[in-house]
């Protein structure tokens, strides 16, 4: 009878340590500086306290321009919750597009140009868009979406995310 004890013991004390080892799949949200279109700037730490999407795209993307009205409806939707919103337009977009689409089409959360490239290659290198990386208050990443996302998969991903304290 003790063998089993032992090594029930044995089986659970490695399991936690794989646990820990591998860890929880939450990584802190790289430092980077977002360059708004008005010419302000934000870093990533200034998000923390907030539930934020960080989605990076392009004016020539087909399907970031698809789920853009689908991102828009979420800000609005999440807003007065806690929530944020910043919209990262990749180095190759000519900012004139960019500025354009984001006039005409009143969007209503940060757009942010990267035109060195350099916030794209801190968040994990990016290059597919559209992208986007939920950050929860603490200012860990738990979810990235290579595509556009499953939105009602994302709504309760953020409510649960608004809900914590």
């Amino acid at each position: 009878m003790n063998k089993f004890i032992y090594a029930g013991v044995a089986a659970v004390v490695l399991a936690v340590g794989a646990y820990v080892f591998v860890g929880t799949g939450v990584t802190p949200a790289p430092e980077s500086t977002f360059v708004l279109l008005d010419g302000s700037k934000i870093n990533t730490s200034s998000l923390k306290g907030k539930v934020t999407l960080v989605n990076f795209w392009a004016t020539s993307c087909t399907t970031c321009v698809a789920e853009m009205p689908k991102i828009i409806a979420t800000y609005d939707k999440y807003k007065t919750k806690g929530f944020d919103t910043v919209a990262v337009a990749m180095s190759y977009d000519p900012p004139a597009y960019v500025v354009n689409y984001a006039e005409t089409r009143k969007l209503p959360f940060k757009v942010a140009i990267d035109n060195t490239g350099s916030v794209a290659k801190a968040w994990n290198e990016v290059k597919l868009t559209p992208t986007t990386y939920i950050v929860d208050k603490q200012g860990q990443i738990v979810k990235r979406y290579v595509g556009e996302p499953n939105f009602a998969e994302l709504h309760a991903l953020l409510e649960k995310l608004l809900a914590a304290s």
